[in-house]
C-alpha cells in the first residue's frame, strides 16, 4: 500500500509541456509529462517524435540523446517549449 502512495506522489510532482519544432519544414506539436524541462530535452524529444531518437526500452536503462546540432542534421529545426 506504501509503494502506491510513493508513486503517486512521485507522479503529481510531473507536470505537461508543449514542445512545437519545424521538421523539415512542417510544423509539428507534441505534448510530454515529465518532472523538468530543459531546451536539451525539448531537443531529445522533438528528434523521438521525429523518428531519429531513442527512448529506453525501461525508465532505468540510460539512453544517448541526441544534441541539436545532430538533431538539425536529420531535419529538425526551431524547438520550442513551454509549460501546458
Amino acid at each position: 500500500m506504501q509503494s502506491i502512495f510513493v508513486k503517486e506522489k512521485e507522479m503529481a510532482q510531473e507536470y505537461h509541456y508543449r514542445i512545437d519544432y519545424l521538421l523539415h519544414g512542417a510544423y509539428k506539436t507534441l505534448y510530454v509529462r515529465a518532472p523538468g524541462m530543459t531546451n536539451a530535452e525539448a531537443w531529445h524529444w522533438a528528434s523521438v517524435d521525429a523518428g531519429v531518437g531513442q527512448i529506453p526500452k525501461y525508465r532505468s536503462d540510460p539512453v544517448s540523446k541526441l544534441s541539436k546540432p545532430q538533431a538539425e542534421k536529420h531535419g529538425i529545426a526551431n524547438v520550442e517549449w513551454t509549460q501546458s
